[in-house]
C-alpha cells in the first residue's frame, strides 16, 4: 500500500508520522485490496481545544473510501478515523460478497 501523508499548517514530527503509518498498515489486515493512503493532517484555524483534524481517503479497486474526524489530539483523530475506515471496509466486502 502506497501511503502519503500531508501535514497542513504545521511540520508532523517523526513520531506522529510513525504512528500514522503503524495505525494505516493495521487496516491492511481488513481490506488487502487498498491499492493507495492519502492522510491530511491539519491544525484548524480555531484555537479550541479540539482543533486537530485527520482526513484519511484510501483508494480501493471499487472506489474510494474516506473518513475525516477531529479531536484535540493528531493521534485520537486518526484512531477514529482509523476505526470509522475499518466499519467502511467490512461494509464493503459484505457488499462485494453480497453482490
Amino acid at each position: 500500500m502506497n501511503v502519503q501523508i500531508h501535514s497542513v499548517r504545521f511540520d508532523a514530527d517523526k513520531k506522529l508520522i510513525d504512528f500514522v503509518t503503524q495505525k494505516l498498515d493495521k487496516l491492511s489486515q481488513f481490506g488487502d485490496g487498498i491499492v493507495n493512503a492519502e492522510v491530511y493532517l491539519r491544525l484548524d484555524k480555531d484555537q479550541d481545544r479540539e482543533n486537530k483534524i485527520s482526513e484519511i481517503k484510501l483508494e480501493l479497486p471499487g472506489g474510494p473510501l474516506f473518513a475525516r474526524k477531529q479531536n484535540k489530539t493528531f493521534e485520537e483523530a486518526t484512531d477514529q478515523a482509523v476505526d470509522a475506515l475499518k466499519k467502511q471496509i467490512t461494509k464493503y466486502k459484505q457488499k462485494k460478497r453480497g453482490a
